[in-house]
């Protein structure tokens, strides 16, 4: 969606941010003066080595965890001032979140684990099942709906975790290694995919990834380094990676 003048507004908005963990007796920080800002739409890849802080950030911005400074907005909201059970809320109606394991319920058809969400709403029983049917056809898995976990493939288990995080409509979805556990035509499908969602559909995907092939599959990259933003690294994915 765009503003006047046609500028894509900011989904999210985060200045000068930072995070750090206390471990026994010492303070260990993670993240440093983080200023960034998402449009809305876009499809985002964070990268940098292991503890480089990507993931926390990806928590942050899903309001999983809180910073210990700066502002965090998200459609608006400075969510750092939410109280945890507001802050409960507001994950349920804004965040959509893909795991690197799935997460399904294993007792659970792709249909039961799409509506899952949507148990905690008021929609009718009618109402549950079109958005179900209508979010398994759009990630191809019409023909699956009353499939269990062990009996769909590792791609197909991660387009059941896709349509479960699209179901309840969220402002963004946030992905932490979405093909961290496929091979790679698997992972190909469902980058493909999540690249579909967010050029045809305008939903803004954050990933965070450690793979450049991955990363290709993203509008926009940003670096992280021992907890900085790396806002001189934001150049194309090399194609020979």
């Amino acid at each position: 969606m765009s503003a006047a003048g046609g500028a894509v507004r900011p989904i999210v908005e985060i200045t000068r941010l930072a995070k750090g963990y206390q471990r026994g007796e010492q303070f260990v920080p993670v993240l440093f003066d983080i200023t960034l800002s998402i449009p809305e739409g876009d499809f985002i890849a964070l990268m940098g080595p292991s503890g480089s802080g990507k993931s926390t950030l990806l928590n942050l911005i899903a309001g999983i965890d809180k910073p210990d400074s700066g502002e965090l907005r998200v459609a608006g909201e400075d969510i750092t001032r939410l109280s945890e059970s507001d802050l409960a809320d507001w994950r349920a109606s804004h965040v959509g979140f893909i795991f690197q394991f799935y997460n399904l319920m294993p007792v659970l058809t792709a249909f039961e684990n799409v509506e899952l969400p949507l148990l905690l709403t008021n929609l009718s029983r009618a109402d549950r099942r079109e958005r179900v049917e209508t979010a398994l056809a759009l990630v191809g898995l019409s023909d699956r709906m009353k499939h269990y976990p062990n009996e769909l493939s590792g791609g197909q288990q991660q387009r059941v975790a896709i349509a479960r995080a699209l179901i309840a409509d969220p402002a963004i979805i946030v992905a932490d290694e979405p093909t961290g556990d496929l091979d790679r035509v698997a992972a190909e499908d469902v980058l493909v995919l999540m690249e579909r969602l967010s050029r045809e559909l305008g939903k803004t995907i954050i990933m965070v990834t450690h793979d450049p092939r991955a990363a290709r599959r993203a509008a926009t990259v940003k670096h992280l380094d021992k907890g900085v933003l790396a806002h001189a690294l934001e150049a194309a994915v090399p194609e020979c990676l």
